[in-house]
């Protein structure tokens, strides 16, 4: 053993021997690890309520693989059963019903059904309300469902209707405020076609003429004052088997002739005043008019 050896050996018996060390465990102990242990327990009892939760809205709201409760989400779009509520505005493109049902839109208060541009103005409005339907575009059009035709139409110039026929079922008739123009005014069968002012006059005008038949019937005209038959440039002229001229006034005439004044006067000659009036003669060997034309002076 060299000496440095020996120095060493001799050093290390020589050092201090410690007793009683004291030893420190590694990990959580005490109050540090029952506060780890609650807050492991609470938050697995969050989890847990948490998917009770949503174990429970899932089957509350009907949740599937198709979508949820009523409400079906298909490759055409969304699809809805039975009654649906909408709180707030619902913009879509088409509303269809099923083929076994129809489509029902109810408010409390009214429904209405808006038209938009891109530039979001709005271009036409339809309104159901408990007292009118409303209607407001540029024009309104009712169509049929076989070839598509007109039925219904209207704007601000003009309302047409191009149905085959006009039924007015009321029993006031129609009241029209202005003019109106037609080609055709008829009646249903075995009815009687009846044109009526109350408390105006009735004008019916045409610039190629006015033309009224009865091909079956009478055709009457009557007044309470006068009925005037005008003429500009033509002539009136009535055509008839018989024509007959009533209630036409008689004049007096004095027949010197006993024989004549004790029979009964049966024929009359038809006078002509200057001004156009009609009045009856009695009838003699001559002309009676101008000894009865006293009744021109009272016209």
């Amino acid at each position: 053993m060299t000496r440095e050896q020996y120095i060493l050996a001799t050093q290390q018996n020589n050092l201090p021997r410690a007793e009683n060390a004291q030893l420190y465990p590694v990990g959580i102990y005490g109050w540090r690890k029952r506060c780890l242990y609650f807050f492991v327990l609470l938050l697995l009892v969050t989890m847990i309520v948490n998917l009770a939760m949503t174990i429970w809205i899932l089957k509350v709201m009907n949740f599937t693989v198709d979508g949820m409760g009523n409400l079906r989400v298909t490759k055409k779009g969304i699809r809805l059963e039975g009654i649906s509520e909408f709180l707030l505005p619902l913009y879509v493109k088409e509303i269809h019903s099923r083929k076994d049902s129809p489509l029902v839109l109810q408010s409390d208060r009214n429904v209405t059904v808006n038209a938009r541009n891109h530039m979001g103005q709005l271009t036409g409005q339809l309104t159901v309300g408990a007292e009118a339907v409303e209607a407001q575009c540029k024009r309104f059009e009712v169509r049929a469902s076989e070839d598509g035709r007109v039925l219904f139409s209207a704007d601000e110039d003009e309302i047409t209707i191009g149905a085959e026929k006009l039924k007015v079922t009321g029993t006031e008739g129609a009241v029209f405020g202005h003019s109106v123009e037609t080609p055709h005014i008829r009646a249903e069968p075995s009815q009687d076609l009846r044109l009526e002012s109350p408390t105006r006059s009735l004008i019916m005008e045409a610039p190629r003429g006015v033309q009224v038949s009865a091909a079956a019937g009478d055709f009457k005209a009557a007044c309470r004052k006068e009925l005037h038959l005008q003429s500009t440039e033509g002539e009136i002229f009535l055509n008839a088997d018989t024509i007959r001229l009533g209630n036409l006034p008689t004049g007096s005439f004095s027949s010197s002739s006993p024989s004549s004044s004790s029979s009964r006067q049966t024929v009359y000659e038809l006078c002509v005043c200057p001004n156009g009036k009609l009045y009856l003669s009695p009838a003699g060997v001559g002309s009676t008019c101008q000894s009865s034309s006293s009744i021109c002076l009272w016209s």
